[in-house]
């Protein structure tokens, strides 16, 4: 089926495009919203700038896909393969996206407020300056995901494999990463503030002059990470293994290190929980 013969169907009246086989088809700012391409192959496919609201895509095959500007709202993507696929600026909002293979998919400047994306893989996507605000993204792969600038306020990422990722300059404000794995992750001047980090692994993390205030890191391993000048007031670090970790000129004002491994730690001009400059 060529686009002509789609667009035809599509105005008298038919939705369901289950299976079509419309690799490279040119799209580009229809609307097709409500469209039914359930299992279809859209690989290399042009949707650019096209309205595909409430579009079924469940487990259709989208390779190397142009769907840069869509507006794919309330979309279906369960099991859809956007390998290489660019979303650039798309809307993605409350789309459903479980188990979604997005592997060095472009989805930087996207909008995924409140995306279901548990168990997605991402792995190497660019999600610089994406919005995933109160997004559900449990048990996703995200290793070497580059989330620079990203805004992932109160989004749950719990037992997300994040590591390798950058997050550089991030909003991850109230975010639940509890049982997260963000080993060597860049996390330089993130916003973790009331953020739930208990269990997570942030072996070798860089922190530095991340915003810490009021975080919960109890039983999370910090073994190695550097936390130069990290705020932390108000943390909470219960059972937490900060064992070489570099916490020079942090700021630990109240923070709650109660069973804190501390081994080989550098708190040199720290400012410790009681208020008095370690020296």
């Amino acid at each position: 089926m060529n686009a002509e013969e789609l667009l035809k169907q599509y105005a008298a009246g038919k939705r369901d495009f289950c299976e079509a086989q419309l690799g490279e088809v040119n799209l580009s700012n229809q609307d097709l919203s409500g469209a039914n391409f359930r299992g279809a192959d859209l690989s290399q496919a042009n949707l650019q700038g096209a309205k595909l609201i409430g579009v079924n895509f469940r487990e259709t095959i989208l390779i190397g896909a142009d769907l840069a500007q869509t507006n794919l709202t309330l979309a279906n993507l369960i099991r859809a393969d956007l390998t290489d696929a660019n979303l650039q600026g798309s809307n993605l909002t409350a789309a459903g996206m479980r188990s979604v293979n997005l592997l060095r998919t472009n989805l930087s400047q996207a909008n995924l407020r409140e995306a279901i994306l548990n168990e997605a893989n991402f792995d190497t996507a660019n999600l610089r300056q994406a919005d995933l605000s109160d997004a559900s993204l449990g048990r996703a792969r995200m290793s070497g995901v580059d989330l620079t600038g990203a805004i992932l306020e109160n989004a749950n990422l719990t037992s997300t494999l994040l590591n390798g990722a950058v997050l550089e300059g991030a909003n991850l404000i109230g975010v639940l990463l509890s049982g997260a794995m963000l080993e060597g992750a860049d996390l330089r001047d993130v916003d973790l503030s009331r953020a739930k980090l208990s269990g997570c692994s942030l072996v070798n993390a860089t922190l530095s002059r991340a915003n810490l205030r009021g975080a919960n890191l109890s039983w999370s391993s910090l073994r190695g990470a550097n936390l130069q000048g990290a705020t932390l007031y108000r943390a909470k670090l219960h059972w937490s293994n900060l064992s070489s970790a570099i916490l020079t000129e942090a700021v630990l004002i109240n923070a709650k290190l109660d069973y804190t491994n501390l081994r080989n730690a550098d708190l040199t001009g720290a400012i410790l929980p009681d208020g008095m400059t370690y020296d």
